[in-house]
């Protein structure tokens, strides 16, 4: 039941927010750019521009900063990429069936609250990003959403007088830093399994050894009739000789 009532207060929360994906929606594999309209305000986590922490109707562009195995840094800029309005520290978050759309979902608010980004699937991809919050913030949809929220217990700045443009800032050293868990509605600290998804193991590989054939036997060829016959002369021969030194003797 629960799963289902996440599952339905998700595309409730994409019809409030009426992201546009066609055609607005338009993607580049090396850094997964994305280009989304939203048709309503939307509440976003990360270091954001002042003024910035809820996005107005319109369309923006998503892109990797920086993408590592355990997390990733997304950025958001205006329409015209001229702009980074935030930078948001996100934990990739796999799924089954890749899409050939961009998805992108949003946490459940009350109404007259805008939308509180949760997650961006780049279409074809298993990996997505699930945005984590802080602290505070994440306690308040958790609570909102009866669901676990992904939050950093880090103190990073939230909003800055300066576009973050590279991954030199020292902003985002901190987010590359900072130590993520999942909060509970109840405020209490989970691990981040209960939010995102790992990928599948695999099983080891285990190399199959050859079956160890048996050492080769030489066929037994040789005899002991050589061996034999030399004791023989060697008996003869001291005997002869025996006898020689006894006629001597006499």
């Amino acid at each position: 039941m629960s799963v289902l009532k996440t599952a339905v207060s998700t595309v409730f929360c994409l019809a409030l927010a009426g992201v546009v994906f066609s055609p607005g929606a338009k993607a580049d594999e090396w850094n997964n750019k994305t280009v989304i309209t939203f048709s309503g305000p939307v509440e976003i986590p990360g270091v954001h521009l002042k003024g910035w922490g809820v996005l107005p109707a319109g369309t923006y562009v998503f892109k990797l900063l920086d993408s590592q195995v355990d997390r990733h840094i997304v950025q958001i800029f205006n329409k015209d990429e001229t702009v980074v309005y935030a930078t948001i520290l996100a934990i990739p978050n796999y799924r089954l069936k890749p899409t050939g759309k961009t998805v992108v979902t949003f946490r459940e608010r009350p109404a007259g609250l805008p939308e509180a980004l949760r997650g961006w699937f780049y279409p074809g991809k298993q990996f997505g990003d699930e945005f984590v919050y802080p602290r505070a913030k994440a306690v308040e949809l958790a609570k909102t959403a009866n669901t676990a929220v992904l939050a950093t217990t880090a103190d990073l700045p939230v909003e800055v007088e300066k576009p973050i443009l590279t991954v030199s800032e020292p902003e985002v050293a901190q987010l590359q830093q900072a130590p993520v868990v999942a909060v509970q509605p109840t405020g209490e600290d989970v691990e981040i399994a209960q939010v995102v998804t790992p990928p599948p193991t695999q099983e080891p590989v285990v190399a199959q050894a050859e079956p160890t054939q048996p050492a080769a036997t030489l066929p037994a060829t040789a005899s002991s009739l050589p061996l034999i016959a030399l004791f023989g002369f060697l008996a003869l021969g001291l005997a002869w000789t025996l006898r020689l030194v006894q006629k001597r003797l006499s």
